[in-house]
């Protein structure tokens, strides 16, 4: 099976409330809220790391899910944010400024994660 490697999109504008991470959409202006799950793979988009390394290191160490039910159900979830332009999905690493500022700058402000 061939990698597949997922990025934030630059269109979207992404905020922690509490224990909700909140994107809205700059396209139509909606609002989306991820849950636990959907937050890790959002956080973990780096675009510089495939998905199947993403659900095996962060999503079935955080939860109790076996990686191929947890792959399953991400790709369906990652399919479904692309086709709405929330996250960027390729075959091979995506390098944009959008895929590695937004953790960069988290990092170094060790604050919540805002995408411009």
């Amino acid at each position: 099976m061939n990698p597949v490697y997922i990025a934030r999109s630059p269109a979207v504008a992404a905020r922690r409330l509490g224990d909700e991470m909140v994107i809205m959409s700059a396209l139509d202006s909606t609002l989306y809220t991820l849950s636990d799950v959907g937050a890790v793979l959002w956080q973990a988009a780096d675009g510089r790391t495939p998905l199947a390394e993403i659900v095996r290191g962060r999503v079935c160490r955080e939860f109790a899910v076996d990686q191929e039910t947890a792959l399953r159900d991400a790709e369906e979830f990652v399919r479904a944010l692309a086709e709405r332009g929330i996250l960027l999905v390729a075959g091979e690493p995506i390098i944009t400024s959008a895929a590695t500022e937004p953790a960069a700058r988290a990092a170094s402000a060790g604050s919540p994660e805002d995408t411009p």
